[in-house]
């Protein structure tokens, strides 16, 4: 044992140089395992915060079976309420969210500004479009329709689901706006938004809408996927004629 540390220290003696590059190279390491438990920590904090947004979701959804969740006209199965006005205010519910789901998925400005309400990789908006269809799925064909009370009271808790994830989908859109797309990404979408405006600016030529409304799906190609409901939609309002001028006052006699 003495002989391996008179052996360490006359080593070190003779090549204490390398000690600098060590320490570089152990400072490096340290960093990168920094980062690498800083990820796994942000990681972690994610998926605490998905299945804890979910599971507030499922609280609230229970609530709104009871009636006292953020939408009272859903009211409670067990009410004394007649199946078809129940079924009535069900089905107005139902459209309402998917009215404000709409006003998402077929304005180009609101997917740009929020494109996480048209990604279904992002988790809160797969849990609401998986709500949806089973909303959808469960949906009477009409509120007078001859269902038995467990299928009501199924599309009372489908509806009740359905608006929890769209409200929780929404606030985390909102949150992420853009921070999911790299710095050039990000650029593009702007540069979208910007020529969106002139494309459905009724000042401007009928050429200069159309050239700025195909530099917009350039744009946006390989970024966020426009339905063909929105497409539409936005070719409508790039299409549109510009108004007539108003007719001049006949000169004076």
């Amino acid at each position: 044992m003495d002989e391996f540390i008179r052996g360490f220290w006359t080593f070190a003696g003779s090549y204490w140089w390398l000690v600098f590059p060590l320490m570089g190279m152990a400072g490096g390491a340290a960093k990168a395992w920094e980062r690498a438990a800083k990820n796994r920590h942000e990681r972690r904090l994610e998926r605490i915060r998905v299945k804890g947004e979910m599971k507030a979701a499922e609280f609230e959804a229970k609530a709104l079976m009871r009636g006292t969740g953020a939408h009272p006209q859903i009211v409670d199965a067990a009410a004394s309420v007649a199946p078809d006005e129940l079924l009535t205010r069900l089905m107005g519910e139902h459209d309402e969210i998917t009215a404000r789901w709409l006003d998402y998925e077929l304005d180009v400005a609101k997917l740009i500004a929020f494109p996480a309400m048209s990604d279904g990789r992002q988790p809160l908006t797969a849990a609401f479009l998986r709500a949806k269809k089973t909303a959808d799925a469960l949906r009477p064909a009409s509120a007078d329709a001859k269902v038995s009370e467990q299928r009501i009271t199924e599309y009372l808790d489908a509806v009740g689901n359905y608006a929890v994830a769209f409200e929780v989908a929404e606030r985390d859109a909102r949150r992420l706006r853009d921070s999911t797309f790299t710095e050039d990404e990000r650029k593009r979408l702007d540069r979208a938004q910007k020529l969106l405006q002139v494309a459905i600016d009724e000042s401007a030529t009928q050429a200069e809408r159309h050239v700025a409304y195909q530099r917009v799906r350039e744009e946006l190609d390989g970024l966020i996927l426009l339905s063909d409901e929105a497409v539409e939609v936005l070719e409508k309002q790039v299409a549109r004629e510009l108004p007539a001028p108003a007719p001049r006052p006949e000169a004076e006699q």
